[in-house]
């Protein structure tokens, strides 16, 4: 295994991609902010050469486009790390919005970020580490933890109806009757403690991937407009290599739930959950 502190000998280039949508731009600063950090501290240790990060805003208020693109072009960027900016002609999705930049990719790595996560200063020493030394990993996925400290368990297992049901409409007592049930779709058997896991499904707020494998699966599938499209990126990622949650990879995660966010994103929930089951296989319970 390769030292951590010993460079490689070709040059690296990791990539970034962020998909906006209205999204709060002090997040957004937030998360840029810890994402330069961490390069830095990754740049010797992971022989990165170059950080490119391109916002991608499928946003439809000028207003907003204007701010974003002044946050993007006012970044302190030099000759390591640059920020860019592109606005979308009109808002096709959330996949679609990142399939823009993975389409064009030349890096070694790439970076499936959200804007409303905030990374651990050494985030990406871990996680490069951890692609660089295992040529059969293709994505890492981290832990996570959100505004109040306690860990989200984002990394799941194969979904059923129940068990997205019970998530996005039963009652918090109901929910308790199937917490072993749940428990289990979260991985919390597996995702708990400082072991690494392989993990069959991993969330798109955060996905470090070999820039080899995401093209080589064909990014992320624009049928799905929202939700769904990370579970489906993860089962062809699956046929590229394993996918490793890492608890030594940590980000701080200030994003919420389908079910707390109004019946629009539950709609848009229920369909790709339908698009999703149609293409990969129904489970029941």
């Amino acid at each position: 295994m390769r030292p951590m502190n010993a460079a490689p000998d070709i040059p690296n280039r990791l990539t970034v991609s962020i998909v906006l949508y209205e999204s709060s731009l002090d997040l957004l600063r937030r998360a840029l902010a810890s994402l330069d950090r961490a390069a830095r501290i990754a740049r010797e240790p992971a022989g990165l050469a170059r950080v490119d990060v391109e916002l991608v805003d499928n946003s439809t208020t000028q207003a907003y486009r204007t701010q974003a693109a002044m946050l993007a072009d006012g970044w302190a960027s030099d000759d390591f790390l640059q920020v860019s900016y592109t606005a979308m002609p009109d808002n096709r999705g959330f996949g679609a919005g990142h399939n823009h930049v993975i389409q064009s990719l030349d890096s070694t790595f790439h970076l499936v970020l959200n804007p409303d996560v905030e990374l651990s200063p050494d985030a990406l020493v871990v996680g490069l580490a951890a692609l660089q030394d295992d040529a059969g990993v293709a994505l890492v996925s981290p832990r996570v933890t959100g505004d109040e400290g306690r860990q989200e368990f984002l990394c799941k297992r194969y979904p059923s109806v129940l068990v997205l049901l019970l998530r996005a409409f039963a009652p918090r007592f109901i929910r308790r009757l199937f917490q072993r049930r749940l428990g289990r779709y979260q991985m919390r058997d597996a995702c708990t403690g400082t072991r690494e896991a392989e993990v069959m499904l991993a969330s798109g707020c955060f996905m470090l991937v070999r820039t080899d494998a995401i093209r080589a699966a064909g990014g992320f599938n624009e049928c799905y407009f929202l939700y769904f499209e990370d579970f489906d990126l993860s089962l062809r990622l699956g046929g590229q290599g394993r996918l490793i949650f890492n608890p030594a990879v940590h980000i701080m995660h200030h994003g919420g739930y389908a079910a707390s966010k109004g019946m629009t994103h539950l709609k848009y929930f229920l369909r790709s959950g339908i698009t999703f089951f149609n293409q990969h296989g129904w489970r029941w319970i």
